[in-house]
């Protein structure tokens, strides 16, 4: 029973003692980081350093932000309260300071005269950012540590090569570790050992670090050693030809994302050109439908955005699918047989929504917001990197093509267009309601416009033109692809996309067009019918 006694008084010791010394631990934080402040509002320069010396000792997680905010010059006092202040100007006079101690603080107007900049010098500068890089290279998140690393390549000195010589025995992560060892070898370039400076240049053989490639060249001009400047003249041109390799391979990824928006615009005009024979101009017009859609959708569910596009999708496809539909049954119906007066008609159509949109929406562009999930960049290496947007749209283009082509293989539906598509008359024969076929097909085919709206969305501004900048890129796509093919569009769409990309770096945007469309009038002389040629009402007609 004694025994019970004991360890309970004990644990409620412990329990008592451990909120008391955590206390006591944020306390001593919280102090060091006030005096560092008071030493700020002193105003000199040994007091300045004075408080640099108490921030580094200090655990507050402000104290980055505090000497950010002192190395970059807009650590101010405040004269009137002895407050030390952040400023961001704005206008001439007039500055608006925000307390550093407290960061809930409203900002507050003043006037320059009122606040006095806290003084810096080298030697200081020097100090805080050796005082930041030792914050940083403990944060517990790698790519963090990672970033702190990548600012001192270029500026690297006795105090950062000694904490990062510190990191290197605890460092986990293979790649800050990587990262540790490429600054010490930079460090170990502009040494007087000449072993020591040829490990180096080993150890930076394959580095894409920027920095790395500039100290190589800048050393390469200083060295007399013949063997050593011929070991970084070959790491040199090693780099340059990584560097070559995956500005291509970056090419050749906005070339697929471009070519996807292609394959997404002209899929659906694929499907209806090549079962019905109706060359129609509004396609470009439901792609706009299908881009208003979405910004609709994000109007009506403004908290909603990281989920927004999952609405929208259906939504846009349901949407543009009801219009064509309604344009097939209320135009297009009546003109089968007459693709002159089809084209007409459709154009007149595309008008008339362009208007439509116009007078309920304003003429203005509307912006479309980006999820968060689909911002930023993947980093593969510190020189190819991609944008996560367009590489959700390469993705998106792959589903919709996949789901698409399950429809049109694995479906009633599908086997019915095919079978209209390859002999109408037999279809018909056979009970296939061509009519009712025709209008499904438009509005499958109207409905996957309305899907690379909501994608062109989320690259571009929604505006009651948009449409139109597709229109023709779509029709060529699909004659080059073979018309009412889906693979033929898939492998068109995605080469003159890479194409155009590769074109553009010598001949400029326009001229890359123009000499893509110079190419497929040619390829169309000795191939009428497309990469992908198909049997159909199109090729019998």
């Amino acid at each position: 029973m004694r025994t019970r006694l004991t360890l309970s008084g004990l644990l409620c010791s412990v329990l008592l003692v451990v909120p008391l010394m955590l206390l006591a631990a944020l306390t001593q934080a919280d102090e060091a980081f006030d005096q560092a402040l008071e030493q700020f509002a002193k105003g000199k320069i040994k007091n300045v350093q004075q408080g640099v010396t108490l921030l580094s000792d200090s655990e507050d997680e402000r104290v980055p932000k505090v000497l950010k905010h002192l190395l970059e010059g807009q650590l101010y006092r405040n004269r009137d309260t002895d407050q030390v202040v952040y400023i961001t100007k704005e206008g001439e006079d007039l500055v608006w300071v925000v307390p550093v101690a407290q960061d809930d603080a409203e900002p507050q107007s003043a006037k320059d005269r009122r606040v006095k900049r806290v003084g810096v010098n080298n030697r200081l500068r020097s100090m805080i950012r050796t005082t930041l890089a030792g914050i940083n290279l403990k944060h517990p998140e790698a790519e963090k540590r990672a970033a702190a690393i990548r600012e001192l390549l270029g500026d690297l000195d006795e105090d950062t090569l000694a904490i990062l010589k510190k990191r290197e025995t605890v460092e986990t992560d293979e790649y800050v570790s990587t990262l540790i060892a490429t600054a010490l070898a930079l460090a170990d370039l502009d040494s007087n050992d000449a072993e020591k400076q040829l490990a180096a240049v080993h150890l930076l053989y394959d580095s894409l670090e920027p920095d790395v490639r500039i100290a190589l060249k800048q050393k390469v001009d200083q060295v007399t050693d013949v063997k050593l400047r011929k070991e970084i003249e070959k790491a040199i041109a090693h780099i340059e030809g990584q560097i070559d390799f995956y500005e291509k391979v970056k090419t050749v990824f906005f070339g697929l994302s471009l070519g996807s928006i292609l394959v997404l615009a002209a899929i659906g005009l694929a499907i209806t050109f090549g079962v019905m024979g109706v060359i129609n101009m509004a396609h470009g017009e439901l792609i706009m439908i299908g881009a208003y859609t979405t910004w609709g959708v994000q109007a009506l569910f403004p908290g909603s955005v990281e989920y927004s596009l999952l609405i929208a999708v259906p939504a846009a496809f349901l949407v543009s699918g009801v219009v064509g539909i309604a344009i097939e049954r209320g135009v297009i119906k009546f003109l089968y047989g007459r693709p002159l007066e089809t084209l007409l008609a459709t154009f007149g159509v595309s008008l008339v929504l362009q208007q439509a949109v116009r007078s309920l929406f304003g003429p203005l562009n509307q912006s479309v917001e980006t999820p968060s999930w689909m911002s930023g960049l993947l980093e593969i290496n510190p020189v190819f990197s991609l944008t996560l947007n367009r590489l959700y749209i390469i993705l998106f283009c792959f589903m919709v093509f996949a789901v698409l082509f399950v429809i049109l293989r694995k479906t009633n539906l599908g086997l019915q267009v095919r079978a209209v598509s390859q002999n109408r008359a037999m279809a018909r024969s056979m009970g296939v309601r061509s009519e009712w076929v025709d209008a499904m097909t438009f509005g499958l085919g109207s409905g996957i416009a309305g899907v690379a709206g909501v994608a062109l969305s989320q690259i571009s501004n929604v505006g009651p033109n948009l449409g139109q900048a597709y229109i023709i890129d779509s029709f060529m796509v699909v004659v080059f692809g073979g018309v009412g093919n889906l693979w033929g569009t898939m492998v068109a769409g995605l080469s003159l996309g890479v194409a155009n990309k590769f074109l553009e770096p010598f001949s400029g945007a326009v001229l890359a067009k123009i000499l893509v469309l110079i190419f497929i009038i040619l390829f169309i002389q000795k191939k009428p019918r497309g990469l992908f040629p198909q049997k159909g009402r199109a090729a019998e007609g």
